[in-house]
């Protein structure tokens, strides 16, 4: 980032609100130094970027040691099943309080105090003496990520106006790649500290220097003297409100029934529970990549060219696996997959482009995620319960590619060039 790129940061020209006037400068504040502006946004980009490496570590490291959570805990099957699910639900409730705590707090200290209230959870339900506290304080583990969703688009829409695609590829890339890490190195931990709970705890670390950029970083005085974040109302008047809740919701159905259901899938045509972990690894690692590249090229090409190849490998992914499910292409598959789940980047650059202000991007996050996640809370659910009724994948394949067919047709109403501004009306 140059200094003309840091100075871009903190312009209240760029990013005022169309319903609040910029107020008139006062003569008292004068411009901070070039080398101040600057220093303070690379502050904001490490702010954003820390943040998002921990906005997903408190969903993966539960999984990677399930079972000793489930004997340690003494966890039943069902309550194994609310824990896994809690995550969507606590996404989609507290994602929807995000743009009314944003406009009372502003997001600077909304996410500060989900990070203090993620590391609280995080050791509390380390230490929790049983499932039903462990499953309280792991609504406080997640409030980071919940917050974090819908505040830091807002925040790049806000402050990175002009760099809206590296930044979406900075903080999507680095939520993937947390995500991965918190997969992978949970259950080594747990067995080099000889206690999962110590394996659970170890996540606050990084939560807490997440922390510190955000207690250093302030605005400059122009950017101070902007009016705080509006709000747009009748947001369910949109219809390109609904497209985007049906674009997030398909896509994170289909990244949920992958990471709950896959590796069953592959065990259930004869795979090994090494491989079949192998080949979700996979899955998961091609994200990495494709999510550096996807918010950059949305920008450059336009979100149309982008959308049309990451579709384009959802029907052999689908249709391979469930015709050879197993065989030598399986590894074709879960790359392929890979690619498909990488829309989810896309969309997070969407809600930026497809608003012309902080307000519109506000309103557009939080109604999409809120009702999106709730959607691909089903997704699994429904999928366990139709495979427990027939012993059979054929439905739950042809749910999936119900909500391929779903997510293409919705997307090619979002990626053509409209804003939710122009449908709605801002409160006066």
């Amino acid at each position: 980032m140059t200094t003309t790129d840091a100075t871009a940061i903190d312009d209240p020209s760029s990013n005022v609100d169309a319903e609040h006037p910029a107020p008139a400068p006062r003569a008292e504040l004068t411009d901070p130094p070039k080398s101040t502006v600057a220093v303070m946004g690379w502050m904001l980009v490490a702010g954003v970027v820390l943040a998002a490496f921990n906005f997903r570590t408190a969903v993966t490291s539960v999984g990677a040691i399930l079972a000793e959570l489930r004997v340690g805990l003494g966890m039943t099957e069902t309550t194994a099943g609310l824990l896994t699910t809690l995550p969507v639900l606590a996404f989609a409730g507290l994602g929807a309080l995000a743009p009314r705590l944003a406009r009372r707090f502003g997001p600077r200290f909304l996410l500060t105090g989900a990070l203090l209230l993620m590391s609280i959870g995080m050791v509390a339900r380390a230490w929790a003496p049983n499932a039903a506290l462990f499953l309280l304080f792991s609504l406080l583990a997640l409030a980071a990520g919940a917050v974090g969703n819908v505040a830091v688009p807002v925040i790049v829409k806000r402050y990175f106006p002009n760099r809206i695609g590296p930044m979406t590829t900075a903080y999507s890339t680095m939520m993937a790649f947390g995500a991965t890490v918190g997969a992978a190195l949970t259950a080594p931990l747990e067995h080099l500290a000889g206690d999962w709970r110590i394996a659970m705890a170890a996540w606050v670390l990084p939560a807490l220097l997440a922390v510190v950029p955000w207690l250093l970083w302030r605005p400059a005085p122009a950017s101070a003297r902007s009016e705080p974040i509006g709000r747009l109302r009748g947001v369910t008047r949109s219809r390109m409100a609904w497209m985007m809740l049906l674009v997030f919701g398909a896509q994170s159905a289909i990244a949920y029934i992958l990471i709950g259901w896959l590796t069953t899938m592959l065990v259930s045509d004869g795979e090994s529970a090494a491989t079949a972990g192998s080949m979700l690894g996979l899955l998961l690692l091609v994200q990495i990549p494709i999510t550096a590249i996807v918010p950059i090229l949305t920008v450059r090409w336009g979100p149309r060219p982008v959308f049309l190849i990451l579709m384009s490998t959802y029907p052999p992914a689908i249709a391979g696996l469930w015709i050879d499910g197993g065989g030598a292409l399986t590894w074709l598959w879960m790359a392929l997959f890979g690619m498909g789940t990488s829309v989810f980047p896309l969309v997070l650059t969407l809600f930026g482009l497809r608003a012309r202000t902080p307000a519109g991007t506000s309103a557009l996050s939080s109604f999409a995620q809120s009702g999106g996640y709730l959607i691909a809370g089903v997704g699994p659910l429904a999928v366990g319960w139709v495979y427990g009724l027939t012993g059979s994948w054929s439905v739950p394949f042809g749910l999936l590619a119900a909500l391929t067919l779903v997510l293409f047709c919705a997307g090619l109403y979002v990626i053509r060039e409209r804003y939710i501004e122009d449908e709605l009306a801002p409160i006066q």
